[in-house]
């Protein structure tokens, strides 16, 4: 009789057990942050960073899940797919969230409508470099001048279809109207021996080649940003040098699954605003060339509609498919 009350106790408290979880203020266990991307990139580093001082002020472990793949799709379809509680969290960026989905006929989700914004980390502005191998001009006036006097002699690198870098190209394309051929590669570090020998002419990258730069190797016409960049002071804006329109990056943010309590965004959110005033978070970033943001909820909504329509428009304009 005593081993059925006991077994009965047992069975009604772990019955009880989920009830007492969810009762309990969040968080009350790991959270995990889903990476679309492997371990080592650019949004993988600041994901770690984000998290290691993140963590202690929600008072949970928060656990790094590289799922990488189809140019940010699957851990970002992960993640739009997951429990909307509060647990599951994806640091993506514009590829991701935005550029690969409407890049498919059937995109296995929608940024607006499977995603509920935190916060805009991170802003990794384009500069348009050019091979001084190849190309005499220094303004970004004379390489659309160059581009209109020999049409489609001019190219262009990229880390693939599709890819952010490749759409910057496109965008540029748009604006300019200008007949420029697309080279995708596999990797950055493929096009970049090409890119010095003169076999590329240019392309749309974050300031990844400072020393091929500060080494006459590769030239920095134009960073596509509102503002110029403390990493090349002396290079003008898109703006600076006629083109306004040309803004174009690889910004980085923090969503979750649409769907999750608003008072859970607001927890995540104030911890982590604590996160982005912190002066060695604010460093680092910007020592891999990454502008710190940390926007609300409220202000990267609009913002990323923003970017939603810019770059459905260029992907259209352009073609571009992956399907």
């Amino acid at each position: 009789m005593n081993i059925i009350r006991i077994l009965c106790l047992a069975t009604s408290l772990l019955t009880a057990l989920p009830f007492a979880l969810a009762q309990q203020p969040y968080p009350n266990r790991p959270i995990r942050i889903i990476v679309p991307y492997p371990a080592g990139e650019s949004v993988d580093v600041i994901a770690r960073l984000l998290a290691l001082r993140w963590a202690p002020l929600l008072g949970q472990q928060m656990i790094v899940d590289n799922r990488s793949g189809g140019g940010g799709v699957i851990g970002a379809g992960i993640a739009a797919q997951a429990t909307p509680d509060g647990y599951n969290l994806l640091v993506g960026n514009v590829g991701a969230i935005v550029i690969a989905p409407n890049l498919q006929s059937k995109p296995p989700y929608d940024a607006l409508k499977s995603f509920a914004p935190v916060s805009q980390v991170a802003n990794v502005p384009f500069y348009l470099f050019t091979s001084t191998a190849a190309l005499s001009v220094t303004t970004l006036k004379e390489v659309v001048a160059y581009a209109k006097d020999n049409p489609g002699k001019l190219n262009y690198a990229s880390t693939g279809i599709g890819s952010g870098v490749h759409l910057a190209g496109e965008l540029f394309k748009s604006i300019a109207k200008i007949d420029i051929v697309h080279i995708p590669y596999k990797g950055v570090g493929l096009a970049l021996p090409d890119m010095v020998a003169g076999k590329i002419q240019m392309v749309f990258y974050p300031p990844t080649f400072l020393s091929f730069v500060k080494e006459g190797k590769l030239r920095a016409i134009t960073i596509a940003a509102p503002s110029r960049s403390t990493l090349l002071p002396e290079v003008p804006t898109s703006a600076e040098a006629g083109m306004p329109e040309l803004i174009a990056s690889s910004w980085h943010a923090v969503v979750a699954p649409a769907g999750v309590p608003p008072e859970h965004i607001k927890k995540l959110y104030d911890t982590l605003k604590m996160v982005m005033a912190d002066k060695e978070v604010r460093e680092k970033m910007g020592s891999v060339g990454a502008d710190p943001v940390g926007s609300s909820p409220e202000q990267f909504a609009p913002f990323m509609r923003t970017e939603v329509d810019k770059w459905r428009k260029v992907i259209k304009t352009s073609g571009v498919t992956v399907d």
